[in-house]
């Protein structure tokens, strides 16, 4: 299972070399989770496994995997690929000359070659990939009860205020009726809403919109993930996400013999997220400078005390692999238990908001209408 990983890495280099290189990388990075969707990633390295362990050529496994896909560009990806790898290019090569796959990719279909074990480490990816989609439905179904409850009650509240507020505010005119104080605030952030609504619109579809255009600008994702950690309940809850990816990858690449700087510069250019990719670079940074991994994990915020400790024990027992697939294990399941915990929670605090809201709105204004029938009687 031993190989040599600066082979790999010269391999890589050859292809470009300074500003070249770095176009590249960056090329990748923006194309990623794109075209070929990490679903569909998945669907090929599993399907790929199954076919290579039972026998049958790269080749031919990639022109019964093609016919399983709808999409004519999917086709044309895998059909591109498996014309190079008829003309003797490594699959691995041709994987990474198609710019739809990662350097983390890449590097392990290579290990894979290498070691004569495509097909497992095609089965790690699969693997990768599932865990990965798994835990993106589980934020996305954790999140969007509660985020159609609170749009729904944006638009309730914004249409009381333009259409419903001003019916009553005819009404306390033409009766010349003194209003209460909360009554005069309604009507208040009901002239505003009137005079400036058309600007929080435009505002939401620019911020819609600016966040489609710069998802891959690395300013922008910088900011935004920093400022998703601080969001108290959220932010912990995300990087568990992250870290569970992190401990996932090193465990595919640590079971391939892979050493353990190496696996931190993969995985550094394969998880997007800005947070960990900083955290990772000072690991790295360690690493070169001679302390351990355990030390290096230790200089960084995002790495709890539960995953240094066990790393350290990881480094003492020589059972790396091990260590990080339990610990991949132990978030998993903490990333599934919290995003029913914060959906649990969510959903009857964020009904309740919306009862307070309307009620707010209908005690406002017929609160007036109560003393005008008060004074007539």
């Amino acid at each position: 299972m031993a190989f040599k990983l600066d082979n790999l890495q010269n391999t890589a280099t050859k292809k470009s070399t300074g500003s070249d290189l770095e176009k590249l990388l960056k090329t990748e990075i923006v194309l990623f989770g794109g075209g070929f969707s990490n679903k569909k990633k998945q669907d090929l390295y599993m399907e790929l496994a199954v076919l290579l362990k039972a026998g049958i050529t790269i080749k031919e496994a990639l022109s019964l995997i093609t016919e399983s896909f709808k999409k004519k560009a999917d086709k044309d990806l895998l059909e591109n690929i498996a014309l190079q790898v008829v003309e003797g290019k490594p699959f691995s090569e041709a994987v990474y000359s198609s710019k739809h796959f990662t350097e983390y990719e890449y590097f392990s279909l290579k290990i894979g070659e290498e070691t004569g074990t495509t097909a497992q480490v095609c089965k790690e990816l699969g693997a990768f990939f599932e865990r990965k989609n798994e835990q993106k439905r589980i934020v996305i179904s954790a999140l969007t009860y509660p985020g159609i409850v609170l749009s729904t009650a944006v638009f309730v509240l914004i249409f009381m205020l333009n259409y419903v507020v001003p019916m009553f505010q005819d009404i306390f005119k033409q009766n010349n009726m003194e209003l209460p104080v909360l009554t005069r605030i309604i009507i208040q952030m009901s002239g505003f809403t009137q005079a400036y609504g058309w600007v929080f619109f435009v505002l939401i579809i620019g911020l819609i919109i600016s966040s489609k255009v710069l998802k891959d600008n690395y300013t922008y994702r910088k900011n935004t993930h920093y400022i998703l950690l601080k969001i108290p309940v959220l932010g912990p809850f995300v990087s568990k996400v992250y870290l569970a990816q992190f401990t996932q990858a090193v465990t595919l690449l640590t079971s391939s013999k892979v050493p353990i700087l190496n696996s931190i510069q993969m995985v550094k250019k394969m998880i997007r997220f800005v947070p960990l990719q900083d955290a990772l670079e000072k690991v790295e940074s360690g690493i070169l400078k001679g302390h351990t991994l355990s030390e290096s994990l230790k200089e960084s915020r995002l790495f709890d005390n539960r995953i240094v400790s066990l790393v350290k024990v990881a480094e003492e027992t020589n059972q790396t692999e091990y260590i990080f697939n339990q610990l991949n294990i132990q978030y998993s399941q903490e990333v599934t238990q919290q995003s029913k915990t914060m959906a649990t929670v969510l959903e009857p605090l964020i009904i309740v908001f919306v009862g307070i809201l309307v009620a707010v709105l209908l005690v406002a204004m017929y609160l007036p209408m109560f003393q005008l029938s008060s004074a007539i009687g």
